[in-house]
């Protein structure tokens, strides 16, 4: 084995167990960032401070007062304390003084509770769907979202410190007003169809062009929400959950996330952005377009207690159009539903883009090829494991033509076994390596086969693998259905549980991914098993990467991935190895291929003109290195 093979070998492993060392640093990462995102928190703070000093001292003035009050009240229990504003509008104190109610929107999709502290969201129930341990499934639970609007209206205020008072509720409608002590009021209105996910939200400033200065162009509107954890494995789960923000007219979306905290500072208009889980979103889409904003996540650690998944922020800027002054108005959409591709799309705003399909080529036959072909199935079976089978299959006759070039070029070349080896045994030294590489491309030539005649057809079914590998992680019709004894084929199914996590393995072992591995060896073994032997230490090596290295990397890639997709992988390898005994009995007649070669002897081989470039270039390579030979001989 040559020096180049022994640095393969150590890269390789490298690969593999370099893995643990990156994701404890990781950790020392998250915690760098975490610390960074605190002392930006206390500058923010800071020029908060200073822009609302004389504020805060006046509130600050007040509370003493009332402190200072209390203590009278203490000395003397018959005189009542006088209760302290805090706002000079008196509607406004008395709202912040209330406590709140929890008031309901619900339909046969979603059921959505609203809190009068704030006229916000409360928490949101997706019907028609439950978490792994088959609980309610809630994409934010009581408390756990927030949603305010903050303006100066004559003092600064914040709708999430109010309560509103609900003004209209219907089955579909609910109505939310803060009134003011002249008259005008801030109004939320939401709006829940039948059969819907999407909320339809309009902000309203209604009666406030005496209160709210000329000045003021915009109002800051911010969204939090913590989403919980849903699914079965959380490394699954929180490297496909991320926030997505979009620019009008853009093909896609940007993100950040994908189980690693992040966060960004936009400053030009945006359309949407989407607080996205796996397999549930929640989209907040401004029909004018947000003016600038600031987005952020975190995500929990796998540990976490309360198994919580993320926190999501978006400190959003909206500028006021005042074409009537007496009713400013904002709309907003709110989606809180499932990561569903046809559903998404039905809203036409890009908000499918979300979901990993891939780039153009993979993501193009994935929305146009895959997914009708799935939904197709779908409407006439309700297996998905036979649904897997029949996409392989059908996927297979589709690019079998292509395939078919490949598997007979290499079964043609193991037919020239015998002749290859006479070829090893005229040139055994390592220094007539051009010579024997011209004598094989010679025997090619002869025998009507080109060895690179198999390598597009393979390349062209690389964007297949990769669009599978895309889409079973992200299709929501795979959560939760069972098949054999995967009980979820969005992700990993688990024969052996550790109960504790092994570097690169995880706390499991997947049957299916060791399923797709063996197979993937006895393919390798196939297709080497009638190579010629070689004393050429590159072609040992690969030799040793195909049979042994890729299935074992690739059983702890797919060990932690969906099972749906290392089932595929199976079933592809499997298939594959089919065709490749059926092309080598009926297709392919060595006979006939060594009765060729034979029948050319003796006769001169017409070249290509690559091949005659390639010889040119071997030629004056060898003229050269026969010219160092003689430097070095008279030294």
């Amino acid at each position: 084995m040559d020096k180049n093979s022994v640095i393969g070998f150590v890269l390789i492993g490298l690969l593999l167990f370099g893995f643990t060392f990156w994701q404890s640093k990781q950790y020392q990462k998250q915690a760098a960032i975490e610390a960074e995102k605190a002392a930006e928190q206390a500058r923010l703070d800071s020029i908060y401070y200073v822009e609302h000093k004389a504020e805060m001292d006046s509130i600050a003035a007040l509370r003493a007062a009332a402190d200072s009050a209390s203590g009278l009240v203490a000395e003397s229990a018959d005189v009542p304390a006088a209760p302290v504003s805090i706002y000079k509008d008196a509607a406004l104190e008395s709202a912040h003084q209330a406590e709140g109610t929890i008031v309901t929107l619900e339909n046969d999709k979603l059921a959505l509770a609203f809190t009068t502290k704030g006229a916000q969201p409360w928490s949101a129930r997706i019907k028609d769907f439950k978490t792994y341990e088959k609980d309610d499934l809630y994409l934010f639970k009581e408390g756990m979202s927030s949603y305010s609007v903050s303006v100066y209206a004559g003092e600064f205020i914040k709708t999430s410190d109010f309560v509103f008072e609900v003004a209209e509720q219907t089955d579909t409608t609910l109505v939310m007003r803060l009134p003011f002590a002249s008259g005008g009021y801030i109004e939320q209105r939401y709006a829940l169809p039948e059969g819907s996910y999407m909320v339809q939200n309009t902000l309203s400033f209604v009666g406030m062009e005496g209160i709210i200065p000329r000045n003021v162009s915009s109002v800051d509107v911010d969204f939090a929400m913590t989403i919980p954890r849903m699914e079965k494995g959380f490394k699954n789960e929180s490297q496909y959950s991320k926030l997505d923000y979009y620019f009008e007219g853009e093909k896609k979306p940007a993100e950040i996330g994908r189980g690693r905290n992040g966060s960004k500072r936009i400053d030009s208009k945006l359309s949407w952005f989407a607080f996205q889980q796996q397999f549930f979103s929640a989209i907040v889409r401004s029909r004018q377009q947000f003016a600038s904003g600031d987005v952020s996540v975190a995500f929990f650690p796998d540990g976490d207690e309360s198994r919580n998944l993320m926190t999501c922020e978006a400190r959003m800027r909206e500028e006021l159009r005042r074409d009537n002054p007496a009713d400013i108005r904002l709309g907003y959409e709110m989606y809180f539903g499932p990561n569903h591709f046809q559903t998404l799309k039905s809203y036409d705003q890009k908000y499918e883009k979300i979901i990993p399909l891939g780039g153009w080529l993979v993501g193009w036959f994935t929305r146009f090829v895959i997914i009708p072909l799935f939904n197709f199935l779908h409407r006439y079976i309700g297996n998905f494991g036979i649904i897997i089978l029949l996409m392989t299959l059908f996927i297979k006759i589709v690019v079998f033509p292509f395939a078919y070039k490949s598997y007979s070029s290499s079964a043609k070349m193991q037919a020239l076994k015998p002749e290859m080896e006479k070829i090893n045994a005229k040139y055994p030294k390592q220094e007539d390596a051009m010579k024997k590489q011209q004598a094989t491309m010679d025997l090619y030539k002869k025998a009507g086969v080109s060895p690179m005649g198999g390598c597009l057809p393979m390349l062209l079914q690389f964007p297949i693998l990769w669009a599978m590998f895309r889409f079973f992680p992200a299709s929501i019709e795979l959560r939760q259905q069972p098949f054999l004894w995967a009980e979820d084929l969005s992700a990993y199914d688990s024969i052996i549980s550790f109960g504790h996590r092994i570097p690169l393995l995880g706390d499991h072992i997947s049957l299916f991914a060791l399923l797709m591995a063996v197979s993937m060896w006895f393919y390798s073994k196939m297709t080497t098993a009638n190579q010629t032997a070689s004393n050429d230490p590159n072609a040992q090596s690969m030799k040793f990467m195909s049979l042994w290295m890729m299935p074992i990397m690739m059983y702890f890639i797919c060990n932690n991935l969906s099972s749906g997709l290392s089932y595929y992988y199976l079933l592809s390898n499997l298939i594959t190895m089919g065709e490749t005994f059926v092309i080598k009995k009926w297709f392919v007649h060595p006979d006939e291929i060594l009765a060729k070669v034979k029948a050319s002897e003796g006769k001169p081989v017409q070249k290509s003109k690559w091949q005659q470039r390639l010889e040119e270039a071997q030629r004056l390579q060898q003229q050269q290195l026969r010219e160092q030979q003689k430097k070095q001989g008279k030294r």
